[in-house]
């Protein structure tokens, strides 16, 4: 059941049924609209004019009109194909004019006729047409009224009409007039602001009445503007305010400092180092020093261009609260990721991570793996290693947070790509121990300012935007899947790849031509337009390829003959992952058909060539990542978009703008441009009574920032809010259940 948007007012909770009745409360309902509450917060989703009133006398065709007549006539009958027509002629003593309602049962007119009774005046407006010879108006948005109402009517013909998000069973004009009803009898106590008044006035902003008035009953285009503006603020200031009250209780709460110790693990890994550090690692890593020795539990997302060395800081990190006595866990979306960062944690670590062994340093720990498909002797032993502390590195899935999972001392937890998190998932083990680990959440995908501080506004942020020395690049091109020519011309690339040392991945939206979603990866996909029609394009496309069919034809092409091409995708047990990612990095199968379950974290310095089919249901970020697999060794890298997009199609501007540059941050922007609303802000926001309605991260970076300062500001003189109970009540209310999710997803 939908949360009223106004809590604890009284005319406000009421339930749509009994304020309206049985029959149009249930279709109010049926827009998520249970309370006279959610109804006022039901926003106009634009706005139209009717211009100024027109005699009948002088209308033109195809002209929108406005006019006020009295109804003569008005008859419902059949047509010959079994319609049912309202027929109705209105005159304004210089002019006639027919005006038309169609409708498949005669009862869907009966109200319409109840209204166009011979006799009455109103207000009509619509598009002049033609028919037989005479002119007309097909469906026309009307209002009858009383002679007393005449002059008002004239003058409100002039005003903005609100278009709202409506249903077969409720039109808009109906949501109008409910919406209208209720906003008359309302006064300013029986509607609770959540914004202070000091704060409204220092912003010269609106009351919250006063701003649903202006949005609902415009009388020019700069009080809708007006009231939109005020409600944008408020939307931004809730959740700012309890994303400032959460930071507040995080630094209240107690954690074990981490300070490091001389001589440690960290000290030994950063004299192995092979490579210098770039200036950005070296600063980050200086900022979580600190705050792991503090006794305040850190709370970081670290975020980087693809290829920046974000493992390095975080392994670092996990080897100063060794030092320090303590454990640290690693939280991976995907078998796949959390499988390569035991890898290359291990290989980073040398003997280091060979504790308790044969040819252990002498100070040295273990990197333990967990994930759901081990078998069960391995999966004894890791449990044990983290139970009894033998562990310092934790790896693992979702299988980390099941309550078997227990730890000696855990200092810190690591959650890599937090959007594959939910919030709970990740406060399981935060939560698990008597104190709070510390937390580093670390993303590879680019982050604008403003969402990080709308999504993850409750971490400090910290940016790696070096890329160390030693990586060649990647180029990337569009090809075009409908030319023969381009296309052997891709896989002509390919071969040379691989006959130069290289090797390549072919990525495929798909595991098989029968799936009707994205098969393992359908996560994945469907927030980037997967599975709906091509933008642009008017003929049927060609179904999205699946890596079987395609290792099969790839293994036919004569560009690749004699070439191994091996298949990955997260159907296959974990063995057969892992020995598929160790022959592709090895050379023994050169080519590597997968989905995008390589999406972030894999590392082959070999991977020279990056090949993606169907690109054009990708989204820039994801694209993104995925060029990011290669170009990550000394040779240099090539990425091509295979894609039937048209030329100038949102979808082919997308891969177009990915081919001009590999800035991550400038493609996260122009993502956050082309991408909707509620994919960059989480599937929470799809639309539910709680779900944020105006705000917009692309456009109102200014708003979140002043909201941000303001609600800040009021925390630090009252961390809890206890003054200002209309605050508190919105945030328990628009950010409870999917609203929470929605604060730790992106």
């Amino acid at each position: 059941m939908a949360v009223s948007a106004f809590p604890f007012s009284a005319p406000l909770d009421r339930p749509v049924l009994k304020a309206f009745g049985a029959s149009s409360g249930k279709s109010l309902e049926s827009l998520g609209l249970r309370t006279v509450g959610d109804l006022l917060r039901h926003y106009p989703r634009r706005y139209e004019h009717r211009g100024e009133l027109t005699d009948l006398a002088g209308l033109a065709l195809g002209e929108h009109v406005t006019v006020v007549a009295d109804v003569e006539t008005a008859t419902i009958r059949r047509t010959r194909d079994g319609k049912a027509l309202l027929e109705a002629a209105i005159a304004d003593g210089r002019g006639r004019l027919r005006i038309a309602f169609f409708a498949g049962h005669p009862g869907r007119l009966r109200w319409h006729e109840g209204k166009l009774v011979p006799g009455r005046r109103g207000l009509f407006s619509g598009v002049v047409s033609q028919y037989q010879g005479r002119l007309q108006l097909m469906h026309p948005d009307f209002e009858v009224f009383d002679p007393e109402d005449e002059a008002q009517a004239r003058e409100e013909a002039a005003w903005p009409i609100p278009i709202y998000p409506s249903s077969s069973s409720l039109q808009s004009w109906q949501i109008r007039r409910a919406v209208r009803h209720e906003l008359d009898g309302l006064g300013d106590g029986e509607v609770p602001d959540p914004l202070p008044s000091g704060l409204r006035a220092a912003h010269h902003l609106p009351s919250l009445l006063e701003a649903l008035r202006l949005v609902h009953v415009p009388q020019e285009d700069a009080d809708w503007h007006r009231g939109r503006h005020r409600l944008r603020f408020e939307e931004a200031f809730v959740l700012q305010a309890e994303l400032a009250r959460r930071r507040a209780r995080s630094a209240g709460q107690a954690a074990v400092r981490r300070p490091g110790v001389a001589g440690g693990l960290l000290d030994a890994f950063d004299a192995r180092l092979p490579f210098t550090l770039t200036a950005g690692q070296r600063e980050v890593g200086e900022q979580i020093a600190g705050e792991l020795a503090r006794p305040h539990p850190m709370q970081r997302l670290l975020q980087g261009e693809v290829g920046s060395g974000k493992t390095v800081v975080a392994l670092r990190a996990m080897l100063q609260v060794i030092d320090s006595g303590g454990q640290a866990a690693l939280l991976a979306p995907t078998e796949v990721l959390a499988a390569q960062h035991v890898r290359t944690l291990r290989a980073l670590l040398g003997d280091l991570a060979e504790g308790g062994f044969l040819g252990g340093a002498e100070q040295a720990t273990r990197v333990a793996l967990l994930t759901g498909s081990l078998p069960a002797a391995a999966r004894r032993e890791a449990l044990a290693d983290a139970a009894g502390g033998a562990a310092g590195i934790v790896v693992g899935t979702h299988a980390l947070l099941n309550p078997d999972v227990q730890f000696a001392d855990l200092g810190l937890v690591v959650v890599d790509e937090q959007h594959r998190f939910g919030v709970e998932q990740r406060d399981v083990l935060r939560t698990r121990g008597q104190v709070h680990p510390h937390l580093l959440v670390m993303t590879a995908t680019p982050i604008p300012r403003t969402v990080a501080m709308t999504v993850f506004g409750d971490l400090e942020t910290s940016v790696l935007r070096e890329v160390p020395a030693g990586r060649s690049g990647v180029r990337t091109f569009m090809a075009d899947a409908r030319r023969p020519n381009y296309v052997a011309r891709t896989w002509t690339l390919v071969r040379e790849q691989v006959d130069s040392g290289g090797c390549a991945f072919v990525v495929c939206p798909r595991i098989a031509a029968d799936d009707d979603d994205g098969g393992d990866d359908a996560d994945l996909l469907a927030d980037e337009g997967v599975g709906l029609p091509p933008e642009g394009a008017g003929a049927p496309r060609p179904p999205l390829r699946a890596v079987l069919e395609v290792r099969d034809e790839l293994a036919a092409r004569p560009e690749l003959a004699g070439i191994p091409i091996g298949l990955l995708h997260g159907r296959m047990p974990a063995e057969d992952k892992d020995r598929a990612l160790d022959a592709f990095a090895s050379g023994a199968t050169p080519v590597l058909v997968t989905t995008t379950v390589i999406e972030v974290g894999v590392d082959v310095p070999a991977a020279t060539a990056m090949v993606v089919l169907d690109a054009d249901r990708f989204g820039l970020s994801q694209l993104h990542q995925l060029r990011g697999r290669v170009g990550r060794g000394a040779a240099p890298g090539v990425c091509l978009l295979v894609s039937s997009a048209d030329e100038g199609t949102p979808a082919w501007e997308r891969l177009e703008t990915l081919t001009r540059t590999t800035d991550g941050f400038a493609l996260a922007a122009a993502d956050l441009e082309l991408r909707r609303e509620g994919d960059v802000l989480g599937a929470a926001q799809s639309g539910t009574a709680s779900s944020l309605r105006l705000l917009r991260v692309a456009r109102d970076a200014d708003l979140i920032e002043r909201a941000r300062g303001e609600a800040a500001a009021l925390v630090g003189q009252d961390p809890e809010l206890a003054g200002w109970p209309a605050l508190t009540d919105a945030i328990e209310h628009r950010l409870a259940g999917s609203g929470e999710e929605f604060i730790d997803r992106v």
